[in-house]
């Protein structure tokens, strides 16, 4: 059974269109995402809640907490157990995220040196031979959107995740892990916190947030174009695309 990859750059639309495809074809989804697997950073990893999954079996996320290691070694044999456990019910996996060493770990088999493997970042630690074969049965899409859309997107975005729930996480995560593990340097996490020291206005926050993840999905953007296997598409053709492909 083929596993389907939806990929693409943070605010895209990803979450949205893999659960409606998940409802259509019997999809249960696993997160490629290496914040999302943190415990209690949820809005700010803007996490799809219950209500949100709207019922779509949903791995990959609240892993460990945020001071604790995990690896990608780790997510890769994690999405592994998962897949074949998704297949043995009869049921489609896919797996959804913007971390693209997580889900090059997977589709490309790395090997990982040590007992645990490399974090995120140590890429000098993986073995492999580059993208040059997928290792098994993989559809890969990845949503694009014009520069000026994806702003307009990520805009959007953070001005939605800018409001009381988000200080209350953010005031919280701290007082339980400070700031001494790197999950606590997230983007939206550090200017909320800044916000709320009053070193920043709300507006100086938001504009700095967005400006990080604009640099974000730039950088994801860079890693997704090396790999020639995925198939690009807008949005809203992602949907139809994969039903006819799996209906047939």
């Amino acid at each position: 059974m083929t596993t389907l990859v939806i990929l693409g750059p943070t605010g895209s639309g990803k979450t949205g269109v893999s659960i409606k495809i998940a409802k259509a074809i019997g999809g249960e989804i696993i997160s490629a995402d290496s914040r999302a697997i943190y415990k209690g950073m949820d809005i700010g990893t803007a996490k799809p809640n219950k209500e949100e999954q709207q019922g779509i079996p949903h791995y990959g996320l609240n892993l460990v907490e945020p001071n604790e290691r995990f690896t990608v070694a780790d997510w890769k044999k994690y999405a592994n157990d998962k897949i074949n456990e998704i297949k043995l019910r009869g049921n489609v996996p896919i797996v959804v995220g913007g971390t693209g060493l997580y889900i090059d770990a997977l589709i490309f088999d790395y090997q990982f040196k040590g007992p645990t493997g490399a974090k995120i970042g140590d890429t000098e630690q993986k073995t492999c031979s580059d993208r040059k074969e997928v290792k098994g049965d993989f559809l890969i899409v990845g949503i694009e959107w014009k520069t000026d859309e994806l702003r307009e997107r990520l805009n959007k975005r953070i001005t939605q995740m800018f409001r009381p729930e988000l200080f209350d996480e953010t005031t919280k995560l701290v007082q339980k892990y400070g700031w001494g593990s790197q999950a606590m340097k997230s983007d939206i996490y550090e200017y909320a916190w800044e916000y709320l020291n009053g070193n920043l206005s709300l507006e100086q926050a938001k504009e700095k947030c967005f400006y990080e993840d604009w640099h974000l999905a730039k950088r994801q953007m860079t890693w997704f174009k090396r790999n020639p296997y995925i198939n690009w598409m807008r949005l809203e053709k992602v949907y139809p695309f994969v039903l006819n492909i799996f209906n047939n």
